[in-house]
């Protein structure tokens, strides 16, 4: 039986936070043996705020690496940098001419940017949901997997992809999203209540994939938590709840279970096996992203063969979108 097709991306700017790595690349890895899976690094989405080209190229690797590193199999799925598939900017090109101004003028991301980049409101921040729904449709993926935040630049893909098959007949799969079951949301470690976020001013309110033990053990035990000292999952006790959902994730157990092992103990012990569980998985992590970081031949070929996985699987759709709408291609 064909597989369905899943297509993601993330973009190499910042560092990844623990909450990238549960809510996106853990999932992945999940994903790879049950679908057809096109991963990439999305640096032409990366360009809408400034970047320094050379921080941009070196980013692009590590992030290649640290995908291998979660477990990632350049065998089993397509694992390739954005710019290297043309089509993503060709199909861009088409799509532009029938999204409409209004609805990407709508889009929280670009409101978002708008205001924290006030200095450079370019267009490729307006179409980036343009871009992002090109990603999609060229290969015809079924699902997205997205954190219910993310839900609007599916709908706007599932649009365009509705509005061109009307217009120019039955050409794209209409994409649905994949929100994950059980991923709970991971928080700052600083305000509980807003998500972890990996351009966080406080340096202390995400935990990144690049942080030592030291660091995270410590981030840990500088973690906000609540008045009392019961460790359990609560509304009014966000950061504890926060910290709980967290060591869940990393150490595989349920919210109850957790509970009951912490029962009768502190605070400050509850918050420092947090930060062990969390280091405890993400060290080997580093160490095999950074094995792989000294081998860039094996880096360029993986992310070569990904690219021409890519860009056959884009060209097919490109070539049919330019037929539609009227590009002569040659007899």
């Amino acid at each position: 039986m064909e597989k369905k097709v899943i297509y993601s991306a993330v973009q190499p700017s910042g560092n990844l936070t623990i909450g990238n790595y549960l809510g996106a690349i853990r999932n992945w890895v999940k994903m790879q043996d049950e679908y057809d899976c096109y991963y990439a690094v999305a640096n032409m989405h990366a360009i809408t705020v400034k970047q320094d080209p050379a921080e941009l190229r070196r980013r692009t690797l590590e992030l290649v690496a640290l995908y291998i590193a979660c477990g990632l199999d350049p065998e089993k799925c397509a694992l390739y940098v954005q710019s290297n598939v043309p089509q993503h900017a060709e199909l861009t090109w088409v799509l532009n001419t029938i999204a409409y101004v209004g609805e990407l003028s709508r889009m929280t991301q670009f409101k978002d940017k708008s205001q924290k980049h006030a200095e450079n409101i370019n267009m490729g921040l307006m179409d980036y949901p343009v871009l992002m729904a090109a990603d999609i449709l060229l290969y015809q993926a079924q699902y997205v997997p997205v954190g219910a935040d993310q839900k609007q630049h599916v709908e706007i893909a599932r649009d365009l992809a509705i509005r061109f098959n009307n217009r120019f007949g039955e050409t794209f799969t209409v994409p649905e999203p994949l929100i994950l079951k059980g991923g709970a949301k991971i928080c700052s470690l600083q305000e509980p209540t807003k998500k972890m976020s990996k351009s966080d001013e406080n340096v202390n309110a995400s935990v990144y994939l690049t942080d030592d033990r030291d660091a995270v053990i410590r981030k840990f035990k500088r973690a906000v938590t609540d008045s009392g000292n019961e460790v359990r999952a609560a509304e009014d006790k966000p950061g504890v709840t926060n910290l709980l959902n967290i060591y869940c994730a990393f150490k595989g157990c349920t919210v109850e279970e957790a509970e009951k092992e912490f029962e009768g103990k502190g605070y400050g012990d509850f918050k420092l096996a947090v930060g062990e569980a969390v280091a405890d998985v993400i060290g080997p992590v580093q160490a095999e992203q950074k094995r792989l970081l000294s081998d860039k031949a094996y880096l360029a070929g993986v992310l070569s063969a990904g690219a021409e996985r890519a860009y056959k699987t884009a060209r097919r759709t490109l070539s049919k979108v330019y037929r539609k709408v009227g590009f002569y291609q040659g007899e």
